[in-house]
């Protein structure tokens, strides 16, 4: 009934959250949209002595048409966000803290577009352009094109996908700070993926390979790569127990800017390289338990070369460093990695009033020169319980538990006492209630972090405990 809304929010830590989406039609084919996403806090984590604020505000806008033989979209994109490398290492020298300025500020460009033909081989095309700075004087552009070929041979789909995909970037400064000219990375990946799929009876069978051509621009070091793409399904017992396996692959291609979004503390003095993801081989069951119970079981075991993995980096307490470089910052290391995971999934809802889903994954890692698979849990499980209690109250819960991970960082004043750290495992309890005033007029509240549990999700950098936010939700239409 609504096409537009806005959400605005109020919380403890100084938190404010705000929201606006816009849709508006120009005719019978046409239309225009935007969105507008703050989420700011003041900080206040205790016992950390720098500044933790943090600032995210992006703004997004979009037209598009749908046409008889013909629909696309364009969209222009930017979004700005500060964080602050707040965690200093253990027993650090007060006397140097007042001299760290520790905020960093990221900047993102993004232009793309979309465009899907009705009527031709050419099925689907899409274009992805991001340009990603950040304050100390890191840059980096990021080109993305995919197009789809779709055919029929005999009984069979044949399709085709086409992929090009350009990073290339610099940072001013190396950890060390003794470059003299900027540091470079720059690759050019292209792709052919070529698949067919087949239908018998119970079966389905999709076989497909992916042929890549990895291009350096700065070092020449160029790859030719072959990957499997093959699933195959069989019904068991109808849509009650279908089994599935296959053996997949992929050149995943690494960003500063994927990377931050990762983990906002990085230090800009990264090494950027692409993840050659050999092959993912799984099997698995899923289906339903009754009619409005699923499951999905899965195991899987993936081979991946220059896996990236995030670590501490190590420091000393010189005045000279720059303001990153205390033990409050993360380095990109790559190692080749051999992973088995076990994933289970149930979801259920046991009425049109409640729903309920758990799932949870334990990986095993073997690492070929990292000593540990850094910053990586073994075990992840997240809950979740939405119901509605009349026609105007609603509530829900999430829970999610991660294990525990390890790090490494060295004082390298010390570095004969260095050993890798583990971080504690966590559980976070969340919980939200809301009431419908009207159609249109919605108020919550949520609570997160329940528990008042002061974890570190990453080394020195513990999280905000108990938080409350209260706001309201209106839905309008013009």
């Amino acid at each position: 009934m609504f096409k537009n809304y806005a959400t605005f929010g109020v919380g403890n830590y100084g938190t404010f959250i705000g929201e606006l989406f816009v849709n508006h039609d120009l005719n019978n084919t046409d239309y225009v949209g935007g969105m507008f996403r703050h989420h700011s806090s003041e900080g206040g984590i205790k016992n950390v002595a720098l500044e933790n604020r943090f600032f995210d505000t992006s703004l997004d806008l979009m037209y598009g048409s749908n046409q008889k033989d013909v629909s696309y979209n364009v969209d222009l994109g930017y979004q700005n966000q500060i964080y602050n490398w707040y965690g200093l290492p253990a027993n650090f020298d007060s006397t140097l803290i007042n001299g760290i300025n520790p905020q960093q500020t990221y900047g993102t460009i993004s232009l793309g577009g979309n465009v899907t033909l009705n009527e031709s081989i050419l099925n689907k095309a899409s274009l992805k352009y991001n340009h990603f700075s950040a304050a100390s004087g890191s840059s980096e552009n990021r080109f993305y094109a995919k197009s789809t070929v779709e055919f029929d041979v005999m009984d069979s789909a044949v399709k085709t996908n086409i992929i090009v995909d350009y990073v290339g970037g610099s940072f001013k400064n190396n950890y060390l700070n003794t470059n003299t000219t900027r540091v470079k990375y720059g690759f050019t990946n292209f792709g052919i993926v070529p698949s067919f799929v087949m239908q018998q009876d119970d079966w389905t069978l999709n076989i497909g390979a992916g042929l890549f051509y990895s291009l350096d621009n700065v070092n020449s070091n160029n790859k030719f790569l072959v990957y499997p793409k093959i699933n195959a399904s069989y019904k068991v017992v109808g849509d009650l127990m279908i089994f599935y396996a296959g053996a997949e692959g992929n050149l995943e291609q690494n960003s500063y800017m994927n990377f931050v979004n990762d983990n906002p503390f990085l230090s800009p003095t990264l090494n950027i390289a692409p993840t050659d993801k050999q092959y993912d081989i799984f099997a698995g069951l899923k289906g339903k338990l009754a009619n409005n119970v699923s499951y999905n079981l899965r195991a899987s075991y993936v081979n991946e070369r220059n896996k990236a993995l995030f670590r501490s980096n190590d420091y000393n307490e010189n005045p000279g460093n720059n303001d990153y470089a205390y033990g409050n910052s993360f380095q990109v290391v790559y190692d080749d990695m051999k992973t088995v995971s076990l994933y289970g999934e149930l979801k259920a809802d046991f009425s049109k009033a409640v729903s309920f889903g758990i799932n949870g994954t334990f990986s095993s890692y073997t690492n070929d020169f990292q000593q540990e698979a850094w910053n990586l849990p073994t075990i992840k499980i997240n809950s979740n319980l939405d119901f509605n209690i009349t026609k105007k109250w609603f509530a829900g819960a999430n829970v999610f538990y991660v294990g525990e991970r390890k790090d490494f960082q060295i004082n390298t004043d010390f570095a004969a006492n260095a050993a890798p750290v583990t971080l504690k495992s966590y559980f976070d309890v969340n919980a939200n209630v809301g009431y419908k005033y009207s159609d249109r007029l919605t108020a919550f509240a949520r609570a997160n972090n329940i528990t008042n549990n002061a974890y570190q999700k990453w080394l020195e950098c513990p999280v905000q405990v108990f938080q409350l936010l209260l706001g309201s939700n209106y839905k309008l239409y013009f």
